[in-house]
C-alpha cells in the first residue's frame, strides 16, 4: 500500500499536516522529537560507559601480597 506513495503523494501528505497542525505546533513537536533523540543516545552511551568499567579487570591484591612478589 505504502510503495504507491510517491513524491506528490507525499507533498500533499506535508501539506494537510501543516494545514491541520500549523507550523508551530509542527516545530515544536520537532523539538521534542529531537530532544528524546539526544536522551536516548546519552542514555545509549553512559550504558556503554557502565559496561565498560565493570568489565575493567582490576587488581585486588593487597598490599602486602604485591611485595612479596
Amino acid at each position: 500500500m505504502l510503495n504507491n506513495i510517491g513524491l506528490p503523494g507525499l507533498l500533499l501528505i506535508a501539506v494537510v499536516v501543516l494545514v491541520l497542525f500549523g507550523r508551530g505546533k509542527i516545530s515544536s513537536l520537532m523539538g521534542e522529537v529531537g530532544k528524546g533523540i539526544t536522551a536516548f543516545k546519552r542514555g545509549v552511551d553512559d550504558s556503554k560507559k557502565e559496561i565498560d568499567d565493570a568489565a575493567e579487570v582490576r587488581d585486588i591484591t593487597p598490599e602486602e601480597e604485591k611485595d612479596k612478589a
